[in-house]
C-alpha cells in the first residue's frame, strides 16, 4: 500500500502548488515547508536560514569561513558551546532524518528535500517528478509577482545549483529519471497533474488489492 508520494520538481513548475492539491485530494498530510521548519530545529537554526542554504553547494568564501571558524576557535571552546555551523554536509544529512520522520507519521505528499532518493528502496512510495518549459516556469514565476529578470536566473541557475549539490553530498545524479514512477509536463494544468497524480496512486493500489486476491481455479 503507497505510504508516501515524493515529489521532485525542476523550479518554478508548480511543483509545491500540485503537491499541495494532491494532499487535498488524498486527504493525506503535506510536508513541504514544515520540512524546512524540521531541519532548521534539528540544525539549531531559523527557516530562514535553511530556505536560504538548502539544497545548494556552499560558496567558496563561505567555507572558507567555515574552515578557518573551525580551524582556528572551535577547539578552545567548552564542549557545550560548539560551533555549529548550517553548511551543505549538514543540510543534506539532516535532510534525511527529516524527511523519514515525516514519512513515519501516516500517509504523505513530500516535497523535495532529496526524499527521491533517501526513500528509493521503499515499494510503499510513489516518487514523481514534475517538469514544465523554460518560457512557462519564467511566466509562472513573473505571475505570481517576481520580478522578470530575477526569475529568469532563478529559472536558469537553482536546478543547476541543485544538481551540483546532489552530486557533492548525494554522490548521485539529477535528476535521475529512472528513479521516478511517473513524470508530468506541468503546463496542462495544477489540478490536472494533482488528479493524475491521484489516479495513479489510486491504479496501484487497486492493482495491489487484485494481486492478493487468491487464484480461483
Amino acid at each position: 500500500m503507497i505510504q508516501a508520494i515524493t515529489i521532485e520538481r525542476e523550479f518554478g513548475c508548480g511543483g509545491s502548488e500540485i503537491a499541495a492539491k494532491l494532499a487535498e485530494l488524498l486527504g493525506w498530510k503535506l510536508w513541504d515547508h514544515e520540512l524546512t521548519q524540521g531541519i532548521a530545529r534539528l540544525t539549531n537554526s531559523t527557516p530562514q536560514a535553511v530556505e536560504k542554504r538548502e539544497w545548494k553547494n556552499d560558496p567558496a568564501v563561505y567555507r572558507v569561513f567555515k574552515s578557518f571558524l573551525r580551524g582556528a576557535f572551535e577547539g578552545r571552546l567548552p564542549p557545550t558551546n560548539r560551533l555549529e555551523l548550517l553548511d551543505a554536509r549538514r543540510i543534506a544529512i539532516v535532510s534525511e532524518q527529516a524527511v523519514k520522520h515525516a514519512l513515519s507519521g501516516g500517509p504523505c505528499v513530500i516535497v523535495g528535500r532529496g526524499s527521491q532518493y533517501f526513500l528509493r528502496d521503499r515499494k510503499d512510495v510513489f516518487r514523481a517528478f514534475l517538469y514544465a518549459s523554460r518560457t512557462s516556469k519564467i511566466h509562472r514565476l513573473i505571475t505570481a509577482g517576481t520580478p522578470q529578470e530575477k526569475a529568469i536566473k532563478e529559472v536558469d541557475t537553482i536546478d543547476i545549483d541543485r544538481a551540483a549539490f546532489v552530486k557533492r553530498y548525494l554522490k548521485r545524479n539529477w535528476p535521475e529519471h529512472q528513479l521516478y514512477d511517473a513524470m508530468f509536463n506541468t503546463e496542462r494544468g495544477d489540478s490536472y497533474v494533482a488528479e493524475m497524480l491521484a489516479h495513479c496512486v489510486q491504479q496501484v493500489a487497486s492493482h495491489e488489492r487484485t494481486s492478493l486476491i487468491p487464484n480461483s481455479r
